[in-house]
């Protein structure tokens, strides 16, 4: 029985779910290329997630107090410094962090891993696997960073983490993790690696950007000493992040940057400058803080904290209808590294055997309102291996990803939608420009505030 479903034109968005946390722009709609208008449905949640309406709020209601943090004597100053540090608190449990455990505010995952690799001891050997975001996959420099390919299933990477541990030399150890890929939505086996982790000696820092938007953390059940998250993913688009983990490495580090904010005093020594570095978090954080990025992601963690069972429920069922319906599409080939059994979050890319999967993805947005994601998804490495074992000659997938945004129409638009092009074509013409795909003759118009300037 297949899940496809007439494509109904409308002027709004259906009503998300009411059970679930709703979204900022829930109900927006979007121009097609056949003039008419219909609801978004954003299937690119992996890339970055909308605003949760509680969220939008919240930061709404902080604005008018809006200062500066720390060292401000005003009222203003001292709530928002009160807002600041309570969103550690708060960040600290959604993770289940230890109390001893450092909550450093950064951009996103990138910036937090960035930070960490600055912060190794000297002599530290790093252990990570092919298949990680660039975010993850890159910070890492020197001889002592040992890479271990894509592994054909989870307990082969539990072997190949232990083999490739007991050739490291004697010194630290950090292992990198994904918690979750963000290719195919596969959950790793975090705890199982950890403990691997644990028999050599080594750290293990996880990469949870795609786990927390969708799953509860806890480090102490994973058995991690380091977490970095982003709140672009974690519906909180008001760019901040975090880095929580044990303090030692990072308190014994030099500054991530340099300035106001990382100093505890600065003197003038005649031929140089005498500083002494603020303590860690304070130590990684120079400038003024992203105290509205911050209020934002402690609002999205509690949020979703509060409702966990319903958000996992509802993505899973999504989820199950998604897969469902993409196995029904004649020359789909789903990626995977564990198998189509495995656990997963609303991840899943794909190829179409005959189409350009950004022609797939354009094609989608101009005809059917569709947003989904195209490439390597700054996963270069895993994306190509992944697609050499499905067969697909492409070095370009399709990725379509679901969350607290996404409705079962939405799913079923795209199912259809896919059904369509493979069996039709596309049904107006296009052409690259600038390397993209785009109909030729595209009628759709910007919003009004991206008019021109005259």
């Amino acid at each position: 029985m297949t899940l496809a479903v007439p494509l109904a034109r409308t002027e709004c968005a259906p009503l998300p779910d009411p059970v679930v946390p709703t979204v900022a722009g829930a109900r927006l709609t979007v121009p097609l290329v056949d003039g008419t208008r219909i609801g978004y449905a954003n299937l690119d949640h992996a890339a970055s997630a909308p605003c949760l309406d509680t969220v939008r709020d919240a930061v709404d209601e902080l604005l008018p107090w809006y200062a500066s943090v720390h060292r401000g004597a005003g009222f203003a100053s001292q709530v928002s410094t009160k807002v600041y540090e309570r969103a550690r608190r708060v960040l600290r449990k959604f993770v289940g962090a230890r109390a001893t455990d450092a909550v450093v505010f950064t951009r996103n995952t990138t910036d937090s891993l960035n930070l960490l690799a600055r912060a190794l001891p000297k002599g530290t050997s790093v252990v990570l696997f092919d298949t990680e975001h660039h975010a993850a996959l890159l910070p890492w420099r020197g001889p002592r960073v040992h890479r271990i390919e894509t592994p054909a299933s989870a307990g082969d990477a539990v072997l190949a983490l232990a083999e490739a541990l007991r050739e490291c030399p004697v010194g630290p150890r950090l292992v990198v993790l994904t918690a979750a890929s963000n290719v195919t939505g596969e959950v790793w086996p975090v705890a199982a690696l950890t403990e691997v982790a644990r028999r050599h000696g080594a750290r293990v820092a996880l990469d949870a950007a795609q786990l927390a938007p969708h799953r509860p953390i806890d480090i102490g059940a994973l058995g991690v000493d380091f977490v970095a998250l982003s709140g672009h993913k974690l519906y909180a688009p008001f760019g901040s992040g975090a880095l929580i983990g044990r303090a030692d490495w990072l308190q014994a580090a030099e500054p991530y940057l340099v300035g106001g904010g990382a100093t505890a005093q600065v003197v003038d020594w005649g031929d140089r400058l005498g500083v002494s570095w603020s303590k860690v978090p304070e130590r990684h954080e120079a400038g003024s803080p992203n105290v509205v990025g911050a209020h934002a992601l402690a609002v999205a963690c509690e949020t979703l904290s509060a409702r966990w069972e319903s958000v996992v429920a509802h993505e899973r069922a999504l989820l199950r209808r998604l897969r469902a319906g993409l196995a029904s599409v004649p020359g789909l080939r789903a990626l995977s590294l564990f198998g189509a059994d495995h656990d997963r979050v609303g991840v899943v890319g794909f190829t179409i055997d005959g189409l350009d999967s950004a022609l797939v993805a354009a094609v989608l947005s101009a005809e059917h309102g569709i947003g989904v994601r195209d490439g390597a998804f700054c996963a270069h490495i895993a994306t190509r291996r992944l697609l050499g074992r499905a067969g697909a000659h492409e070095q370009r997938a399709v990725r379509v990803s679901i969350g607290l945004g996404t409705h079962a129409e939405h799913v079923d638009r795209l199912v259809s939608a896919l059904r369509t092009l493979v069996a039709d074509g596309p049904a107006v013409a296009y052409h690259l420009v600038d390397g993209r795909w785009a109909p030729v003759a595209d009628p759709r118009p910007l919003p009004a505030f991206l008019s021109e300037v005259p």
